[in-house]
């Protein structure tokens, strides 16, 4: 059954690299990507789509790393916090136990 999965899992990955494989083949021609101030940017439009998602994980990954720093900070002041010593209470001498046992 595990194999079953595992070959399974194989296929789709290789269903997933063959339809981006054809994509990048049928999107060979060129396009101009036009920037402010006349700047402009001929490229295969694979390479304008890849660029663009690229830039887009990168905001991505920058826009939660501050998530991330503010996370890291709680978990190294919760692991001091557990590190410490916990003072336990001390039965009195006159506390009897009600329990009889």
């Amino acid at each position: 059954m595990n194999s079953f999965f595992s070959l399974v899992k194989t296929l789709f990955k290789a269903a997933i690299f063959f339809t981006l494989f054809a994509f990048a083949l049928n999107n060979q021609a060129d396009v101009t990507v036009h920037f402010f101030f006349g700047y402009q940017w001929t490229s295969p439009l694979v390479m304008v789509v890849l660029i663009s998602f690229a830039g887009g994980l990168l905001l991505g990954i920058l826009g939660m790393v501050p998530r991330w720093w503010q996370q890291r900070r709680e978990a190294k002041r919760n692991a001091k916090l557990s590190k410490a010593p916990i003072a336990q209470a001390t039965p009195a001498a006159d506390d009897t136990l009600t329990h009889g046992l």
